[in-house]
């Protein structure tokens, strides 16, 4: 299994979402608590936010893959579903 990584800021409302979506999700099931996510917060992390391109948080990538990048037109559904997907992939990887 290969982790997931997400670049978030700690004042984005879209990257709160994304918390919450995290949580839920693993409520839904217990095979997403199998994938380790590494939350990086960009301006604390810029060493490693610096070698992922992406413009928007939070962005979610699988090893150097990136799989998701928030647009301002998406939704709490669509950012838990987009993580979904993610976390599918890691788990078909293992």
């Amino acid at each position: 299994m290969r982790e997931i990584k997400i670049f978030y800021l700690e004042s984005c409302p879209y990257c709160q979402k994304a918390m919450d979506a995290v949580q839920e999700l693993k409520t839904e099931s217990s095979d997403y608590e199998k994938v380790n996510i590494e939350w990086i917060e960009e301006t604390i992390q810029p060493e490693i936010a610096d070698n992922y391109d992406y413009y928007r948080v939070p962005s979610i990538f699988y090893g150097e893959e990136k799989l998701y990048e928030c647009s301002p037109r998406d939704d709490y559904n669509e950012i838990k579903w987009q993580i979904k997907n993610a976390l599918k992939t890691a788990i078909s990887d293992m």
